[in-house]
């Protein structure tokens, strides 16, 4: 570590935002919501404390999550959010100069949609913005051996996309990315509820479903939980309780969009790395392939070992935060240009 040097590798997710702190380790990790004051657009809360606010707001004061599907769909709130969170994560003196960060984006992401996240964290105070593919920086997170010619396939599933990749000599040899993750989950929920019950239950309250009591296999013991919501049509509050064999049928279609996207991957890659995920297995990594029976539901599908790696959550920000050693030798600006530039040479 250089004397001064403030390096950063950046999570930047859909439902949570981590940040590592080259020589510190993990100091940030807050949901990605942000509240502002509508009237006079000062932020009034970021993390935590702004999800709790979700849904109960007054009319002046908007909570919202500034990235939808993997990518920024609200530019200046998440430069903002950014600019708090760079400040909370470093204890920034007159000499300490601007941070150089490394930041994950989906494998799926668009050469604009590169800009927009490279253009917001330079706004935000970023002196320089370095790239990485979300299921390499998961790879070395979750502490595979992807430096020699050896197969490994990652499937990361995180709040807003699930990305899916075939690794090999510290690189990304297929990959895949799509808008079906954690959130759409919570979503699948939130329907099901409404029209098998008539109840309308929050986006947070179906997400402490799927994490308390949702499977996307069979359970052999059934969980039960309460929750509070309003009746679609009285309006009054209502009481029920769910079971995990009946949250089993809204969360199975997601589940299986995932295990198909699985499929898939492993067709369009080479026999020899087939062979080698056959031997290796597939490994879990990213918040959402902690919801029970996900590793089953591959195993049964791709006929592969899956395993889901120790604290998949945090897997993306510590193969960021591994990055960080390399930073002196990485190209600034969006992937998708360097990837040309190499398909030319």
């Amino acid at each position: 570590m250089q004397f001064f040097s403030h390096d950063l590798g950046i999570d930047l997710g859909t439902s949570n935002v981590l940040i590592y702190v080259d020589g510190s380790g993990v100091v940030i990790r807050e949901p990605s919501v942000v509240a502002v004051d509508k009237n006079t657009g000062r932020i009034l809360q970021v993390g935590s404390a702004a999800r709790n606010m979700l849904g109960r707001t007054p009319g002046n004061v908007v909570a919202m999550h500034p990235l939808k599907d993997g990518v920024i769909s609200d530019h200046e709130m998440t430069v903002k959010m950014l600019q708090h969170l760079f400040r909370a994560s470093s204890k920034s003196t007159l000499f300490t100069p601007k941070p150089r960060v490394v930041i994950c984006v989906p494998s799926g992401v668009t050469e604009v949609e590169e800009r927009t996240v490279i253009n917001a964290a330079i706004e935000a105070g970023a002196r320089r913005v370095y790239l990485m593919e979300e299921p390499l920086a998961a790879a070395m997170g979750a502490n595979l051996d992807i430096g020699g010619p050896n197969g490994h396939m990652v499937v990361d599933i995180g709040g807003g996309t699930t990305d899916i990749a075939v690794l090999t000599m510290n690189g990304v040899a297929v990959s895949s990315s799509i808008k079906i993750a954690g959130i759409a989950m919570d979503d699948a929920i939130v329907k099901h509820v409404r029209r098998k019950h008539g109840v309308i239950i929050g986006s947070t309250i179906a997400e402490d479903l799927k994490i308390q009591i949702g499977c996307v296999y069979p359970r052999q013991e059934d969980a039960a939980m309460t929750v509070k919501g309003r009746d679609a049509k009285t309006g009054m509050p209502r009481e029920l309780t769910l079971t995990s064999s009946e949250l089993f049928e809204p969360l199975r279609r997601p589940a299986r969009i995932i295990a198909d996207e699985v499929l898939s991957v492993l067709e369009d890659a080479s026999a020899e790395l087939v062979s080698d995920i056959a031997e290796n297995g597939i490994t879990l990594t990213g918040g959402g392939s902690q919801i029970w029976g996900m590793p089953q539901l591959l195993t049964e599908r791709t006929g592969i070992a899956c395993s889901v790696a120790d604290d998949p959550a945090s897997c993306v920000v510590y193969g960021c935060g591994k990055s960080l050693a390399w930073i002196n030798r990485m190209t600034e600006g969006p992937i998708n240009i360097a990837r040309k530039r190499l398909l030319k040479g």
